[in-house]
């Protein structure tokens, strides 16, 4: 199970959730820029803790708009800064891990003081890992040198993963002297299925929304020029600034949502998400714009087991 920062907080439900056995847990993804290293590495040994090894970090840069109009805070050289985020929390976590002294002097963080008191000790799971969202080709280079996995963010296509992202995995995993089999690959894929004809046509209205929402987001402009669909990108973000927002749905049309969406019955749902990942990732993220029943769900894991 996956949260990421929306509407509400990001952790909160996964502290609730970590006492159910057997349910691996992450965020995905947590914006780490409005949070500082030392309360993010906190929440996460406390949710490797309490959940028995079952916690992966997921971080995210979010956009310039998002982070300093929404949460105001700097959103300069947005990739140094994740990468030395990253780094910031490797220190806190060997400080406690292994006695290392705490003594992180980067450009953006810095953190030079751990006193027993504040000090959690080694955690007997282990360390959770780190994950890193990544879209553009800086970030996702940066994040296969540096972390342990890449979250493909949703809106995404398998032929841009494979032409574009999978060569900056390499590039960056080959800096670091490590191998695709050290490092994880984790589409997110939206879905829209139901199991009654009402609940698959909300779901495909809601996947609508998300895919003109992402769409006037000029981050995914790359995506959409890939296919074609560089000019809708521009009409968007033009609606999107004038509060357009029910228009926007309107220009995603259905070979657009075939590109991007996997949809139809839960098992067609299953074999898309096979076939667009077999090759690329073991794991995936399913991101559902409409909450599905729980028989869908399960109709879709059954799928993917198979």
């Amino acid at each position: 199970m996956f949260t990421f920062d929306g509407p509400h907080d990001v952790f909160s439900p996964l502290f609730g959730a970590s006492g159910v056995d057997d349910v691996a847990l992450m965020t995905n993804v947590a914006i780490a820029f409005p949070r500082n290293p030392i309360t993010v590495a906190h929440q996460a040994n406390d949710l490797q803790l309490l959940s028995g090894d079952r916690f992966t970090l997921g971080l995210g840069t979010q956009i310039r708009p998002q982070i300093e109009k929404r949460f105001g805070v700097p959103f300069e050289r947005p990739v140094d800064r994740m990468v030395e985020f990253v780094a910031a929390l490797r220190a806190i976590f060997d400080c406690w891990q292994n006695g290392a002294r705490l003594d992180f002097d980067g450009e953006f963080y810095r953190h030079r003081l751990m006193t027993p008191m504040f000090n959690p000790g080694p955690n007997p799971h282990g360390l959770p890992p780190i994950f890193v969202g990544a879209l553009g080709p800086r970030l996702t280079r940066a994040v296969a040198e540096h972390a342990d996995g890449l979250l493909v963010m949703p809106s995404t296509t398998d032929r841009f993963v494979r032409e574009s992202i999978l060569p900056r995995v390499d590039a960056g995993l080959a800096a670091s002297g490590r191998r695709r089999e050290d490092f994880s690959v984790m589409p997110e894929i939206i879905v829209a299925t139901g199991r009654t004809e009402e609940e698959f046509e909300t779901s495909v209205d809601a996947a609508r929304r998300l895919l003109s929402f992402y769409g006037s987001t000029p981050a995914y402009r790359p995506v959409l020029e890939l296919h074609g669909y560089g000019d809708l990108q521009t009409e968007l973000n033009l609606l999107s600034k004038q509060g357009r927002w029910a228009e926007m749905v309107g220009l995603v049309d259905d070979e657009l949502l075939e590109l991007i969406v996997a949809h139809g019955s839960p098992r067609d749902v299953a074999a898309t998400i096979r076939a667009r990942s077999d090759d690329i990732a073991t794991d995936v993220a399913i991101y559902q714009p409409f909450p599905l029943a729980d028989e869908t769900l399960a109709e879709i894991m059954d799928g993917l087991e198979a």
